[in-house]
């Protein structure tokens, strides 16, 4: 008994030291975000010329449409900067030749060019790609929610499905709140933070790095070094995907949307305990959101919330995201998108001090007569 308690007294000395030489949560942040823009510069300084590509626009009323834009510079949002407002604001992800691209990534090669909205026939990648923005707006606000003396462990972001009816981020809190339990009015008050995340309409910047500058970007996680090394193996190229709203970076296994705007309803549901990991207790935050474009009303909302408070069980084994079926609230009515008729060649303008109002092309008055009715006499008595 007495060397039992002689060993929880050195833990807690060490568990106290640790803290103690741990930076804050807010110098971490610092830290990250300072590395990630000194690794943009250094990315950006290695198209010293402007040269020229031709980017060739796909979709409904582009077809044909040809832009001229500036290699390692030109995103794919710079592109609807030569199209209309609508695009502008609709625009969540896009394809380059095939592939999916984050709307402020740079193009570096000519290249055919597909816009993707919520509003899409199949918007399966664009679903895919807004439930892993939420997760990762989710972790965020944990991020910065507790106390600079509670350390906050973010472990990778699971995949995880429209079908399942919650996104969900995993975290490690610190060891001395192993018994917290979150209230309803906790719950709130992150979800409070996250919206107001949503009405400042921060981008999303992409950064595609090598790993040992991931690793010197989260050389204070181990177990983000882990999930660093865990992605370059599977990349194809072996980079590794990182992306920074404010002054939050994060590892991503896939494109996030443009911008946290985008984002209407949200709510954080639930925190599950799961049990014991190598890095501590795990625990899984979840939460429920509905783009701009979509709209649930209150009872809708309440099931979806209800739904979405119970425990989504992710398989470990599971490494393939399962297709994507969007659920299917009341939808509100938006007009299509407008047709513009490029011609053959646009060369790339500056930036423009104010943008062009949308599109709107007004129909002519419709005005039809009725047949007169006549209503067929009965037949006569017999």
């Amino acid at each position: 008994m007495a060397s039992r308690t002689v060993c929880q007294i050195l833990q807690r000395r060490l568990a106290s030291n640790a803290a103690a030489a741990r930076l804050s949560s807010a110098d971490l942040r610092s830290h990250r975000s300072a590395q990630f823009s000194e690794e943009q510069t250094r990315q950006r300084s290695l198209y010293p010329r402007t040269e020229k590509i031709e980017v060739t626009l796909r979709g409904p009323g582009l077809q044909g449409a040809l832009l001229v834009m500036n290699r390692g510079q030109s995103t794919p949002h710079s592109c609807t900067r030569h199209l209309t407002e609508w695009h502008v604001k609709s625009s969540v992800l896009a394809l380059v030749d095939g592939e999916p691209w984050h709307m402020h990534r740079p193009l570096t090669r000519s290249c055919d060019l597909t816009l993707l909205t919520f509003k899409d026939e199949d918007p399966q990648i664009a679903n895919q790609a807004y439930w892993r923005s939420c997760a990762s707006l989710l972790g965020h606000v944990l991020d910065g929610a507790f106390k600079d003396e509670f350390s906050i462990e973010l472990l990778t972001l699971p995949e995880v499905p429209v079908t399942a009816g919650a996104f969900c981020c995993d975290l490690v809190l610190d060891s001395r709140l192993d018994s917290w339990t979150p209230s309803e009015e906790n719950l709130r008050s992150l979800t409070r933070e996250t919206l107001q995340l949503v009405s400042k309409d921060l981008p999303w910047e992409p950064l595609d790095v090598s790993p040992s500058v991931a690793l010197e970007i989260f050389s204070h996680s181990r177990c983000k070094q882990e999930e660093v090394e865990e992605r370059a193996a599977q990349s194809q190229n072996g980079t590794v995907s990182l992306y920074r709203c404010g002054d939050h970076v994060t590892l991503s296994g896939g494109p996030l949307v443009s911008r946290t705007g985008l984002c209407s309803q949200y709510e954080v549901t639930s925190v599950h305990t799961l049990g014991e990991c190598v890095w501590g207790v795990q625990r899984r935050a979840q939460g429920l959101s509905l783009p701009v474009n979509l709209t649930a009303n209150p009872k809708v909302w309440r099931k979806l919330r209800n739904r979405a408070e119970r425990l989504v069980e992710i398989p470990s084994s599971s490494t393939v995201t399962p297709p994507l079926i969007a659920e299917t609230p009341p939808l509100v009515a938006e007009a299509p998108p407008p047709t513009v008729e490029a011609p053959p060649l646009i060369a790339e303008a500056p930036p423009l001090s104010a943008e062009a109002p949308p599109l709107s092309a007004e129909a002519p008055p419709i005005s039809a007569k009725a047949p007169p009715l006549t209503a067929e006499a009965p037949p006569p008595p017999q």
